[in-house]
């Protein structure tokens, strides 16, 4: 039955819609359905494109009937539903990016480059999902939209700032959805709701037409209920773009795909577990984790990133700098209307003198050059993907080591150092280190090597260590 396959991955969907057991307007209609019943709690949904989606499923099944070669082309997201954070564009809807004020802008003229590559892989949008406003935040309490709750306990937070395309696939909604990652914005949301991430390294996906938050850091990447469909996913949205306009950061480099390599393993990488500020920073439920998943994988081995705080108190300065830069028109004469969670932190980051964001870039590269040292002697480093489980909806303070910290800002201080310097990194749901919540593990490669950091995930979901749950709503 259609609903009951929407509880499974993409990759069961799309081979069912290949095989003819079922269509992919049933999926979507079964998609549409699991939104409908269960939006009004998670909140992940800001917009469902319904009429689109049903369009588009009818399309793939009326291709399927009138050439049976198109069962055997390259479509390995046939018919499978999935939906994009609200800062992507998508044509006929105004692309809010979780603000307020972007509800006066115009609509998107047509859709996202990622967006186009996952249909033209088969895949079936079904609406956009609700985000931290300008991706400002760890915990996506949107003042705005609402917060999005965390499916498996519906009065914690779901992380951010990419909350609502984490909550939308623990809560069987969608198989699949992109996401947006500046210093954590992937990692974070998937470690909270227990399903997979994927942030690729810095300039290997292109981020043309979508809302930017800090050119400088910003990556795009998919959401997924398991390893195997990260790989469908990343490797659809691969590759150079072509005529038109182009994003500036993209490295346009050729596609190389990683699916192949899945079956490879684990066996034969040289894996570290990372010391120091990455166990300091981090509650028991996370370190074990961190354990759980290092044990697994055989590894035993403790590394330290040299210059870790000095990178991620530049990430800081130059979140807060471009950010505040991109909005400062707005601060000016409608301060009024940001999001009063982020508000301030804007206005602090308009106030930054130039050569503190200057000295933060040059520590920036001293940093990622230290760091690809490390790469020299490893192929994969392991650490907590967040500091615990899923805080209650509302939690201003936690303590992390004997330190009182502040929850919004400080989520993502396990991640904020590796996206930095631009990392690939998947995020792997563990369950069982916290009495009833999930809690992510970072598998940290080199750049440019999504193969090794995806080769692992499926590896270690294989062995049962990791998996995500469709949460019972």
């Amino acid at each position: 039955m259609p609903a009951e396959l929407l509880r499974q991955d993409g990759f069961a969907m799309a081979e069912a819609v290949r095989a003819g057991s079922t269509s992919a307007m049933s999926l979507v209609q079964a998609s549409l359905d699991r939104i409908d019943a269960t939006n009004a709690r998670v909140n992940a949904f800001t917009d469902v494109v319904r009429e689109r989606a049903l369009r588009r499923a009818a399309q793939v099944d009326a291709s399927l009937v009138s050439d049976k070669a198109a069962q055997t082309r390259d479509l390995p997201l046939l018919g499978v539903p999935f939906a994009v954070k609200n800062l992507f564009d998508i044509a006929g809807l105004q692309t809010l990016a979780g603000s307020k004020i972007e509800r006066e802008s115009l609509p998107a003229r047509g859709d996202a480059a990622l967006v186009k590559r996952l249909e033209s892989a088969g895949a079936v949008l079904v609406g956009a999902l609700n985000m931290d406003e300008y991706a400002y935040g760890f915990t996506n309490e949107n003042s705005h939209e609402g917060p999005v709750h965390n499916p498996h306990d519906l009065g914690r937070i779901a992380g951010g700032s990419s909350g609502g395309s984490s909550a939308a696939v623990a809560a069987g909604q969608v198989p699949l959805t992109l996401g947006s990652d500046t210093n954590g914005s992937i990692r974070v949301p998937s470690s909270l709701c227990g399903v997979f991430g994927l942030k690729p390294t810095f300039g290997r996906l292109p981020r043309t037409g979508s809302y930017p938050f800090v050119s400088s850091l910003d990556h795009l990447g998919p959401f997924a209920r398991s390893a195997r469909d990260l790989a469908l996913a990343y490797d659809a949205m691969q590759g150079p773009e072509g005529y038109g306009p182009k994003d500036p950061g993209c490295a346009q480099r050729a596609a190389e795909p990683v699916v192949p390599t899945l079956v490879r393993g684990a066996q034969g990488l040289r894996i570290g577990i990372l010391g120091g500020y990455f166990r300091q920073h981090a509650q028991p439920e996370a370190l074990t984790a961190v354990d759980a998943v290092a044990q697994a994988l055989g590894a035993s081995q403790t590394v330290e990133l040299p210059m870790v705080e000095a990178g991620r108190a530049a990430a800081f300065l130059i979140t807060n700098s471009e950010g505040a830069a991109l909005h400062l028109p707005d601060l000016r004469r409608r301060a009024q209307d940001f999001e009063p969670l982020s508000r301030d932190r804007f206005l602090a980051g308009a106030l930054l003198p130039a050569v503190w964001v200057a000295r933060a870039q040059r520590v920036r590269r001293l940093y990622a050059e230290q760091v690809a040292r490390v790469f020299e002697r490893f192929d994969i480093l392991l650490a907590a993907a967040t500091p615990c489980a899923a805080t209650p909806i509302g939690t201003e303070w936690f303590e992390i080591n004997g330190h009182r910290l502040p929850v919004r800002p400080t989520m993502g201080l396990l991640t904020q150092p590796i996206s930095c310097i631009g990392l690939p990194v998947c995020a792997v749901p563990v369950w069982g280190a916290h009495p009833a919540l999930p809690i992510g593990v970072q598998v940290i490669g080199a750049p440019w090597r999504e193969d090794l950091v995806l080769r692992v995930a499926a590896a270690l979901e294989s062995a049962g260590a990791v998996h995500s749950r469709v949460a019972a709503l």
